[in-house]
């Protein structure tokens, strides 16, 4: 744990503080925007390829704006990086087909279980094609390191685990709010779907969830840090956590908040450690974590 409060104090002594209050501000206009005029409700009911082209200007322009700032305030010359400019083009790329791509498959005659069984492999599904993506643009621009913080070398759990412990007390003060129970537990949207052995497939749904946030954590804190790190260090942390606040539109306002310095943190960790699977763990424990606190804030 001393470990990353020492990463944690070493980024903050290094950052530009002008830069730093300019991202935090206009992150703090994007979010404003997003919920007072309800954006990302107007982008999710337009069709598929204008979802696209909604998300990607989007995330286009939070991401490259943390750039943008580099150039200001650092004189960094980096737009003159041809390697780097497709990058910053590819990267909203692939979140935006994330975001807007969606799936249907017939599982089944039954109309219920074919329901269940669709949003079961959505998570999944999307895992092997972002990871796929990822590794066609790691073979291209960077083969010949670990695949963007797919490693246990530097991994030690425990400093993640007390990070999960400290977490429990403000989910549980989140899971009395009637906002986060309209999004928590993810599963009460498709309960009704269910007959039988409810506890099983409770339990099947809730490990593809969290498989999304192998995904996450291998886009955000592995590519969108280390892929960018090599040209212009630890300042990746700051464009990628401005990014990473954007897709947490729709949910409630204080995670959409503090995803913003969550993303700055484990952003951070994985730049010093090389390796993803801290902030994954972080990432999968806060998201199941949620999920119990969404189905005993129903219960109590």
């Amino acid at each position: 744990m001393k470990k990353i409060v020492g990463y944690l104090r070493d980024y903050l002594k290094s950052l530009n503080k002008p830069l730093f209050l300019l991202a935090t501000l206009f992150t703090a206009l994007v979010v404003f925007v997003n919920y007072r005029f309800n954006l990302n409700k107007k982008i999710t009911r337009l069709d598929e390829p204008a979802q696209f082209a909604a998300w990607y200007s989007l995330f286009l322009l939070a991401f490259g704006y943390g750039y943008f700032l580099q150039v200001l305030f650092l004189k960094s010359r980096i737009f003159r990086n041809k390697k780097f400019l497709a990058l910053l083009l590819v990267a909203p790329a692939i979140f935006a087909w994330k975001m807007s791509a969606h799936i249907q498959y017939d599982f089944a005659t039954d109309l219920f279980a074919d329901e269940y069984w669709n949003a079961v492999v959505y998570w999944p599904f999307k895992v092997v094609v972002i990871v796929a993506m990822l590794h066609i643009v790691y073979r291209v621009f960077d083969k010949g390191q670990p695949f963007y913080g797919v490693t246990l070398k530097g991994f030690q759990p425990r400093p993640y685990v007390i990070m999960l412990l400290l977490m429990i007390p403000l989910i549980a003060l989140a899971s009395t709010q009637k906002d986060f129970l309209r999004m928590y537990p993810r599963f009460q949207s498709i309960e009704y779907l269910l007959q039988p052995n409810r506890g099983f497939y409770k339990l099947l749904y809730e490990l593809s969830y969290g498989t999304d946030f192998f995904s996450i954590e291998l886009f955000f804190r592995g590519f969108l840090v280390l892929a960018f790190a090599k040209w212009v260090g630890k300042e990746a942390v700051l464009p990628m956590a401005i990014f990473y606040c954007t897709i947490h539109f729709g949910k409630p306002l204080g995670e959409c908040i503090s995803s913003y310095f969550g993303g700055l943190i484990l952003g951070v960790v994985a730049y010093n450690t090389r390796t993803i699977f801290g902030g994954f763990l972080v990432h999968v424990g806060i998201a199941w974590l949620m999920e119990s606190g969404g189905y005993l804030g129903h219960i109590f």
